[in-house]
């Protein structure tokens, strides 16, 4: 399936792994580049630019295909050093960049300037827009359905895919709610040029991430996410647990007066202990309502391979003879 995504990033499928907070490692990352895919490591999970470049580094071990890194421009109590992440990016050889978060247009010569291309993470026809306008290559529009922050205006992806559709001339793809041959044929049919997934890879055998996680996201439905952190305006769709049960018990207690020191911790430094050591409850973490479509931990080669399948199956039987 060649669509301007793939001819863009030069991968075999139009299927994208979204970088993820301890869980974009070179392990997944290979895993899916080497199955067709493209593969992201996720940059500030790397302490520093060394170990960014480190992981570049046991990635290109893996797989002689094009992988990604992504850079997350967040709020912080200390900034990261971006000029050095993204230095290791570019020594390195990574020729594909995904951003997300504030507006990445700081960095944008230093990666231009050594042929990255630039894909970066919308949730809004606007901000896509703007993405566009300072030189991004391409755009993932991440709908309301997404795991993560999928920002204040609250547009599922029906809606927003063909309003990026009616508005976009750089080409993008869908994001939130992605997990099957279903999913791909409907973005494709909404206008994007394919599909980026995220909690669909968590469940998969390659995902460096305990096994509590992976089982936590077979066993829910698409009715176990919550959203937090509302009236901080820094919404996150995150998997329910007791960390998300108290979280949401303080905002309705404290209202508008609740700021991120009440509730730093159910928020601060939580990933390593969820994704690396299985402690459940300890916090919240990022998860999307397609956990209602995950039933299985197969491999990432097998999945893209589903994918395919059932995407060709879509197209070439069911929608052919209802023409």
């Amino acid at each position: 399936m060649k669509t301007r995504i793939t001819e863009l990033f030069g991968i075999e499928h139009p299927i994208i792994q979204g970088g993820m907070h301890y869980v974009g490692f070179a392990e997944l990352a290979a895993a899916v580049s080497n199955a067709g895919g493209l593969g992201t490591i996720t940059g500030l999970t790397q302490p520093s630019a060394a170990d960014l470049a480190n992981e570049i580094a046991r990635c290109h071990d893996m797989t002689e295909l094009p992988f990604a890194v992504n850079l997350t421009f967040l709020p912080a109590l200390a900034s990261p050093d971006y000029p050095a992440y993204v230095k290791a990016i570019v020594d390195g050889g990574v020729k594909i960049v995904e951003t997300a978060g504030r507006n990445p247009e700081s960095v944008l010569p230093m990666l231009k300037d050594a042929g990255v291309k630039v894909i970066h993470k919308c949730t809004s026809v606007r901000h896509s827009l703007k993405a566009q306008s300072i030189g991004c290559d391409a755009v993932s529009v991440d709908g309301f359905e997404c795991g993560g922050h999928p920002g204040e205006d609250d547009v599922p992806n029906f809606i927003l895919l063909p309003r990026a559709a009616d508005e976009l001339e750089i080409p993008f793809v869908a994001s939130g709610g992605m997990a099957d041959g279903r999913s791909l044929v409907a973005a494709l049919a909404l206008g994007a040029e394919g599909m980026n997934m995220g909690t669909r890879f968590m469940a998969t055998r390659e995902a460096p991430i305990h096994d509590r996680v992976k089982q936590a996201l077979v066993d829910a439905s698409e009715l176990d996410t919550r959203l937090v952190m509302r009236p901080l305006r820094n919404t996150e769709r995150v998997l329910n647990n007791a960390a998300a049960e108290k979280l949401l018990e303080k905002e309705r207690r404290l209202g508008t007066e609740i700021s991120i020191d009440d509730i730093i911790d159910e928020v601060a430094g939580v990933y390593p202990r969820v994704m690396i050591d299985g402690e459940m409850d300890v916090g919240v973490w990022s998860c999307g309502m397609v956990t209602g479509l995950i039933d299985d931990i197969p491999s990432c080669r097998e999945l893209i391979e589903r994918i395919m399948t059932q995407a060709d199956q879509i197209l070439r039987r069911r929608l052919a003879n209802q023409a």
